[in-house]
């Protein structure tokens, strides 16, 4: 039986982020049940740094995290975690109001750029002429989600932590002062402390333990790839951005993508997309610019978790001995995975608190699981 410090359940960004930063303290074991790592969601993503995600404690972590990105550890530097890529948010006239506000709480957390129709399209010519207004942050970023996760596995592994592949989970229970996990194969793993990284199976995995649910929600997204416009310089395009949760779209791979940001409802999976979401994804795209969407050249879907609040569930359970949450990213969890990663530690080996913008008590898993034991 191996028995690290720390066992934890998934190999997203989430968890592998977490096992590289916790294996300076201690012993970590990461146990992913597919073959790869992040297949699921994190490298799904559009994987942008970018603060008109989610509200103030998502940008908290968010500005948490940048200078992780900017200047990252060693075994982070063989290959760039992302370029730099400006962030547009447009707007038309009855839009105005939305993007003001969103101006104001953005300016919190990032230097803007106000921009009249002029700049927007100059920014992005690709937009229809009724985009009048805009706001840019000029120093987003585009992370390269495999150049992340790997950059964990080889922090992790450095430290002497491993990671076992196709380790599906069957059973999960507390024996004595350890949790003892026996995957699908019949290997056994056991360790005081359990992270459930699980993403859209964390609830699962909590059931499996006999720990209260927090009443997860995967929900599954859509982007789409297509031909740009012949002459369209791809090299400066921003990720554009409605100022409603509409459309996103940017460079991708010599092409242009686009997402029409859905949030459908769905039971933990292998997501695929569906073609009501392509095809809405691409009249999305000819309703706000003036492409024309002519062949869809390929398509993929992830899922991404919220918990009720939209806030990440990042504690120990309040009913389960030595079981933490480390759950409910929702689309952020790459952008934040530094600061996140950096508050499992102080929560579980005692570091100091690394946000001071974000308290404990709003990542504490004990706001939901009452309500859904």
């Amino acid at each position: 039986m191996a028995s690290p410090d720390i066992l934890i359940i998934g190999g997203g960004i989430a968890g592998l982020s977490a096992a590289a930063a916790l294996s300076r303290h201690a012993r970590v074991a990461v146990l992913e049940a597919e073959e790869q790592i992040g297949f699921h969601s994190s490298g799904r993503s559009a994987t942008m740094v970018h603060y008109a995600l989610g509200d103030r404690l998502v940008r908290a972590l968010t500005l948490a995290s940048r200078p992780f990105f900017g200047d990252p550890p060693e075994n982070f530097r063989e290959a760039p975690l992302g370029r730099r890529t400006p962030v547009l948010v447009h707007a038309r006239d009855d839009e105005k109001e939305a993007l003001d506000r969103l101006d104001a709480e953005i300016s919190l957390f990032a230097k803007l750029e106000q921009l009249d129709a002029a700049g927007v399209h100059g920014l992005c010519p690709l937009l229809k002429e009724d985009a009048h207004y805009g706001i840019a942050d000029l120093d987003g970023l585009r992370l390269d989600p495999h150049a992340l996760l790997q950059g964990n596995l080889r922090e992790l592994r450095a430290n002497g932590g491993e990671l076992h592949l196709g380790a599906r989970i069957s059973q999960v229970e507390r024996q004595g002062d350890a949790w003892t996990i026996v995957s699908e194969k019949g290997e056994r793993f056991s360790a005081p402390i359990l992270v459930n990284a699980a993403g859209s199976w964390a609830d699962a995995v909590a059931e499996l333990a006999g720990v209260a649910k927090l009443g997860l929600e995967p929900k599954r997204r859509t982007i789409v790839t297509f031909d740009a416009p012949a002459g369209t310089d791809l090299d400066h395009l921003p990720f554009t951005k409605t100022i409603g949760d509409e459309l996103y779209f940017g460079a991708e791979s010599g092409r242009l993508f686009a997402s029409p940001m859905d949030e459908v409802p769905s039971e933990p999976c292998d997501a695929q997309p569906d073609e009501y979401e392509v095809a809405l994804a691409a009249y999305r795209m000819e309703e706000r610019t003036t492409v024309e969407v002519r062949q869809v050249h390929s398509k993929w879907a992830g899922l991404r978790t919220f918990t009720r609040d939209r806030h990440p569930a990042v504690g120990f359970a309040a009913d389960a001995e030595g079981f933490f949450w480390l759950a409910g990213q929702g689309g952020f969890g790459l952008q934040t995975s530094p600061a996140v990663a950096a508050i499992t530690v102080s929560l579980i080996a005692g570091d100091p608190w690394p946000v001071a913008d974000v308290s404990s008590e709003e990542l504490a898993p004990g706001r939901f699981a009452s309500q859904h034991a």
